[in-house]
This record gives structure tokens, C-alpha cells and sequence, in this order.
């Protein structure tokens, strides 16, 4: 679908532009963005490269081991039907504290590995759990408190602090985080339908 939304507003553009006389603008504009796609993807990928060797170098230090184990509490009064000892709760662990450090980048191959184990563990094939709907929701909700990405994309486009939005992105990912996490405890005690 998405495929066919981007290709459309292509489409629509390059139309815009040649009833309108300005294809040599798009074509211009169409080249510029190019250029601009592949800087951003090497600087990407230099902070990508970075921070998941940091995240690797933690998990052979034993510091994500640590990590996971102060998460336990937490674990249990989110996912209360899950095992503690289980793999899908040491992925789920590895996955927010690589978001919890702003690197969406490792979460996922943690986050999928978790889905994975949650869909072993499910008895209804196709349906997803509440384990893996509140898994999903805190994903996507994704608490930062070094939000690395806007950073690197912000420094790339010369800001002068990419830095000050640390502060207004702790705020608002906590905020999507606690709605995240209340709207999954009154989801998981309504009546099933």
C-alpha cells in the first residue's frame, strides 16, 4: 500500500511540475534530495555502526545481564503472565534498554526476537496476546533519554545544539511511555469481547 502512496505522490509531483513548466526544477530538486538521501545515510549509518558495537560491547561486559536483571520488577508488572526466566523476557529486556539509549537501531533485532518467543508461547495461532499487544505499544511509545537519532540528524543539518532536544524528548517519550503503559493495564482487564 505503501508502495503505491509513494509512487502516487511521485507521480502527482512530476505531473505538477511539467503542466506547470517547471520540470527542470523538479529534476533539480529530484537530484539535490538524492545527494542529500546518500550524505545522510553514511552519517546514519557511522551512528548506527557506533552505538550497536557500544550496545554489543555491554552485552559481552555483562552490563546488559545487569540491566535485565533490575528490569525484573518491571517485567512482572507488565508482563505478569510472563516467565522472568524466559528468552522472550531477556529480549524484551535487551530491547528497551537499547531504546531506553535512543538505538532504535539494536532494539529491533531484540524486539522481533521477542515477538518471536511471545508467538511460541501464544496457544491461539494468529492472535496476537495482551503480552505482545503491550510489547508492541511500548515499542512504538519507546521511552529515550538520549534520543541518538534526532541528535546525529540534527547535528548533520548543521544545528548549532543538536543537543536541546534531549529534555523536550525525555518528556515527551516518558509521557507517550505512562499512557502506553495505562492504556495496556485498563485494555488487559476489560471484558473480552
Amino acid at each position: 500500500m505503501l508502495n503505491y502512496l509513494w509512487s502516487g505522490m511521485i507521480l502527482i509531483g512530476i505531473l505538477w511540475g511539467a503542466v506547470h513548466g517547471q520540470l527542470p526544477a523538479v529534476t533539480e530538486g529530484a537530484l539535490g534530495a538524492a545527494k542529500e538521501a546518500v550524505s545522510l545515510s553514511i552519517t546514519m549509518l557511522g551512528v548506527m555502526s557506533l552505538w550497536t558495537g557500544v550496545l554489543e560491547i555491554g552485552k559481552r561486559a555483562g552490563l546488559i545481564g545487569q540491566l535485565s536483571r533490575h528490569l525484573t520488577p518491571l517485567l512482572a508488572f507488565l508482563f505478569p503472565r510472563l516467565s522472568p526466566e524466559s528468552e522472550a523476557a531477556k529480549h524484551i529486556s535487551v530491547n528497551i534498554i537499547a531504546n531506553v539509549l535512543g538505538l532504535g537501531w539494536a532494539a529491533t533485532p531484540a524486539g522481533l526476537k521477542a515477538m518471536e518467543e511471545l508467538k511460541k508461547q501464544s496457544r491461539a495461532s494468529g492472535t496476537a496476546t495482551n503480552e505482545m499487544c503491550t510489547f508492541l505499544i511500548l515499542n512504538i511509545s519507546s521511552l529515550q533519554l538520549l534520543p541518538m537519532n534526532m541528535i546525529a540528524y540534527r547535528s548533520q543539518y548543521g544545528s548549532p545544539s543538536p543537543t536541546i532536544i534531549v529534555g523536550p524528548a525525555l518528556a515527551a517519550t516518558f509521557l507517550s511511555t505512562v499512557a502506553a503503559v495505562v492504556f495496556c493495564k485498563v485494555m488487559d482487564r476489560s471484558p473480552k469481547m
